[in-house]
């Protein structure tokens, strides 16, 4: 036989049985031919004592005969050098895809050390953004160039791109952990994030009052509007008010006894106007929830869509739920509260975590700097052109 060729190849006809064609320049690489019109470049070698067949792949594309027989020579290569490229190739199958693996981070690590609302951040991570542009990679394949393009493929949205990008980080080093990995690196670390900007939205007062009249205006969507006004009047995160219980709620004692939070276990203190709008919220016979929702017995799930309409009657379109309780803790530092007990009025364990929310208002800043400012100029007159 000749040196394979396409015209070689292509002129090749199946038989009743495979059978294969050799190459006489490279004696160790062959097609193999199938009934099925199926052809195959393969080498042979012998390793260990035994025969062994390697497969570089089909005819077509992106194979063909040139590009195949150099294969077969980097392939041979390696097995002069001691190598058995066959046997490495069965351990690398071996090896999860990031979406085999991307399943089993969220059965083994996810749905059983994180809470409820992070497990669907992380989910969403993984099935919206790393299994689509990753998941057919094997885990040992992915480089820092690799992750490094996939950050830069959603830049257009760089919180989400973070956000990613620590779920994908996160799995490779329970992948180094629990042995899919076994090179000791993370190929996410030194990927640079995003610079994300950082919102300072609080409520002024003007602002408060038109959203309490937008409020009182929800009279079809008395549920929402409910949780609305004890997310501002407790500084509660979204799910806390959402999944409150009765058995939760302490009116005598003016406090929400939460079993489960972000932070774990946490005493809400209330003041007199929440006691006010809980006394006013009607008790639904078996339904254990004090937002309800639409199924029985069970709580209010989508807030977003009635507080879209809501803002927008307040003209506050740019206003998020979240800002809610960033202005709940700067009206607190406002009036002279310490980040000591805004931090226990939150429900922080960090009170690095409180400094986060506590930015002083502008007119707050401007406030003081005017006082300083007036000291100041006042010592200065005494020394100045008499």
């Amino acid at each position: 036989m000749a040196k394979l060729t396409k015209k070689i190849v292509d002129a090749a006809e199946p038989a009743e049985t495979d059978y294969f064609l050799w190459d006489d320049n490279l004696p160790a690489f062959a097609i193999r031919v199938w009934p099925s019109k199926r052809k195959v470049y393969v080498i042979h070698y012998r390793s260990g004592g035994r025969m062994r067949r390697y497969t570089i792949g089909q005819h077509g594309s992106p194979w063909t005969a040139d590009m195949a027989r150099e294969e077969a020579i980097k392939v041979l290569a390696r097995v002069h050098q001691g190598e058995n490229p066959a046997d490495e190739r069965q351990e690398e199958r071996k090896v999860p895809t990031v979406k085999q693996f991307g399943k089993t981070f969220m059965e083994r690590h996810v749905d059983i050390h994180l809470k409820p609302t992070t497990q669907a951040e992380y989910r969403r991570s993984v099935d919206l953004f790393i299994v689509p542009k990753l998941g057919t990679r094997r885990m040992t394949d992915i480089t820092r160039a690799d992750v490094a393009d996939f950050h830069h493929e959603f830049r257009h949205i760089p919180y989400q791109a973070n956000r990613t990008l620590g779920v994908l980080s996160k799995m490779f080093s329970l992948a180094d952990l629990w042995g899919v990995r076994s090179d000791g690196i993370n190929p996410c670390r030194g990927v640079r994030r995003y610079k994300e900007e950082k919102r300072e939205r609080f409520l002024t007062q003007e602002e408060y009052a038109r959203l309490g009249k937008a409020l009182d205006g929800a009279m079809d969507e008395p549920e929402a509007a409910n949780a609305l006004r004890l997310l501002a009047l407790t500084g509660c995160r979204l799910s806390e008010i959402l999944k409150l219980k009765w058995e939760h709620v302490r009116l005598p004692e003016q406090e929400l006894r939460l079993p489960d939070s972000k932070s774990g276990a946490k005493i809400v203190q209330l003041g007199q106007v929440s006691v006010d709008v809980l006394k006013a919220i009607p008790r639904i016979k078996g339904n254990p929830y004090v937002i309800t929702g639409r199924k029985d017995g069970g709580h209010l799930t989508d807030v977003q869509k009635p507080w879209r309409r809501i803002r927008k009657a307040a003209g506050l379109e740019t206003l998020r739920i979240h800002d809610l309780r960033h202005s709940f803790a700067s009206d607190a530092l406002e009036l002279g509260e310490d980040l000591t007990m805004i931090g226990r009025m939150l429900g922080h364990s960090d009170i690095n975590t409180t400094a986060r929310y506590a930015h002083l208002k502008k007119v707050s800043v401007k406030t003081a700097t005017e006082r300083v400012a007036g000291r100041i100029a006042s010592v200065l007159s005494l020394y100045g052109p008499r």
